[in-house]
């Protein structure tokens, strides 16, 4: 199937998508932040450049898309109909690359929280989210992604 788009015009739109700064990632900032937590950003001397860092408390977070890291179950992780063989390895790269990534800040002694861009999607997200300020600054768990059950 052929793009309804230009290539200009595609070019525009791809550039917007960004990495950094997402709508899911404020609101978790905001919601941390108003909890007396403190961090940096997009550390870029650990693995993975975390969306979140909190030194203080050994501990980093990365708000992930759905879509572009794979989100089991998830029903925001859909593949193109186009091109399906160049999106299958891009996605197992993402996954792979996530994996290398949590496996190396574990190994340094970091605990990993891993939110999902789905769980943002409900007004309420911040009552869900309750839990994070007190695991991050006592937790134990070395891994922990929310929400564990992805929205159908």
């Amino acid at each position: 199937m052929t793009d309804v788009v230009t290539p200009a015009v595609r070019s525009r739109m791809m550039s917007g998508i960004r990495g950094k700064d997402t709508r899911p990632e404020m609101a978790v900032r905001r919601f941390l932040h108003r909890a007396g937590l403190r961090f940096r950003l997009h550390d870029r001397s650990l693995p993975g450049a975390p969306d979140l860092v909190f030194p203080r408390h050994g501990a980093v977070v990365f708000v992930h898309g759905c879509y572009w890291h794979r989100h089991e179950g998830c029903k925001y992780a859909s593949t193109p109909a186009s091109n399906v063989e160049f999106w299958q390895r891009k996605f197992a790269g993402n996954v792979r690359r996530d994996r290398d990534t949590v496996h190396m800040l574990i190994k340094s002694g970091w605990r990993v929280f891993i939110l999902w861009e789905c769980a943002f999607r409900y007004p309420e997200f911040d009552v869900m989210l309750a839990w994070l300020p007190d695991a991050i600054r006592l937790g134990s768990e070395e891994l922990t992604e929310w929400p564990t059950h992805p929205s159908a």
